[in-house]
């Protein structure tokens, strides 16, 4: 995550030297061996990498970092910072941010006579649809519209998200720690995705992981939209694949209410345990620094290949000048509001979506049980999803 250029550089300036740990792959393990030497209370690692939906786990291990980054991080999204915030506490800072996109072939749109990506989940059911049919008459059996991770996994849930916050859905949790999730319009973006499978969407799509989706799309190029993760550098440097002069990539659809692509990436925390806490804090600075060195010089020397790129989530929008009024919201998953009991909360949420993917239930029996379910896990009250 971190690049050894940039730690090497660090301590040609400051004569302070870095050990760069290696660590698991999965973030299930990544999660365990940084608990595990967060919890020694002894001498640890100095800084860490983060996952967003880390903070409310790890907050009481960690250094607060609102006193030495105030200045810096006024220009970041509010809704970014709340995330790494505990109790008011700054348990990280953001490096590098995420949000869900859509990838979509620039070059079957225009065959088929559309200007642009779709802007609504209606939309792109109906573009899907159509270039799936064309294509399938071409010769193409295994084509696909839309293909997207659909596995009893964490990227469920940041998928369910945007499809029920963009009815006006909510958030699953809300901010003020009210579980909202069962609500009309939460019932029915899960029974439209539960649609698509099948019709517009392969049938396996419900054991998709993010690799399989991504291969479906880049690699097998039997698909028109993907939904997917990106950052600020994959989209100035696209992969070297054969069809990546034939992919746009945008905001993820919106729906009735709004518009929103949840959050991902991970930020950087300092070890209350460090007995190199200046040092650590130096180190911090600087690789933020040169975080925004890097934006600026890509800003200035890469333009967006395709327009829609105007529209991507605020976080992401390095390229756009003036007014960002058409990007997606910011979508943060309930994980610090709800700590440690996060991973029984997202395990729940995804249990019942995938339930309804799969026709194990229907939509209005998976969400009355789980609100029962959240209810029991955090012990919160039920409410109604807040505006959004």
């Amino acid at each position: 995550m971190l690049s050894d250029e940039a730690l090497q550089e660090f301590t040609r300036q400051t004569g302070i030297r870095v050990k760069h740990l290696p660590g698991p792959e999965t973030s299930p393990a990544q999660l365990a061996l940084t608990k595990d030497l967060l919890q020694r209370l002894t001498v640890t690692p100095d800084v860490y990498a983060i996952d967003v939906i880390w903070p409310g786990m790890l907050e009481e291990y960690l250094v607060d970092l609102k006193p030495y980054f105030a200045s810096t991080l006024s220009s970041e999204n509010p809704e970014v910072l709340a995330n790494y915030t505990v109790h008011d506490k700054l348990v990280a800072v953001p490096y590098h941010a995420d949000s869900g996109v859509l990838f979509y072939r620039t070059d079957l749109l225009q065959k088929y006579g559309y200007s642009g990506p779709p802007k609504t989940w209606d939309e792109l059911e109906k573009m899907a649809l159509r270039i799936q049919e064309g294509e399938r008459v071409r010769g193409l059996k295994d084509f696909w519209g839309f293909v997207w991770p659909g596995a009893a996994s964490e990227g469920l849930t940041c998928n369910a998200l945007e499809w029920q916050f963009d009815e006006g859905g909510g958030r699953i949790i809300e901010a003020n720690g009210k579980i909202s999730v069962n609500n009309p319009n939460a019932i029915k973006a899960w029974e439209r995705a539960a649609h698509w499978v099948g019709w517009i969407s392969p049938p396996g799509v419900v054991s998709y992981q993010e690799w399989d989706s991504i291969n479906a799309f880049l690699n097998s190029g039997r698909a028109v939209f993907l939904r997917t993760w990106t950052s600020d550098y994959f989209l100035s440097h696209p992969l070297d694949l054969p069809i990546q002069e034939r992919v746009g990539e945008t905001s993820v659809p919106g729906g009735r209410f709004a518009r929103g692509g949840t959050l991902g990436g991970f930020g950087l925390a300092v070890s209350r345990s460090s007995v190199h806490i200046p040092e650590a804090i130096k180190l911090v600075q600087f690789l933020l620094l040169k975080e925004t060195e890097l934006r600026a010089n890509q800003a200035r020397s890469s333009l967006p290949k395709h327009p829609e790129l105007y529209e991507m989530p605020v976080i992401l929008n390095v390229n756009a000048p003036g007014e960002k009024s058409a990007a997606a919201k910011v979508l943060v998953r309930p994980s610090s509001i709800t700590g440690e009991k996060y991973d029984a909360v997202t395990q729940a949420y995804i249990q019942a979506v995938h339930s309804v993917l799969t026709g194990k239930s229907t939509a209005g029996e998976a969400a009355a049980n789980l609100e029962k379910r959240l209810v029991s896990i955090t012990g919160f009250e039920t409410g109604e999803p807040s505006g959004n």
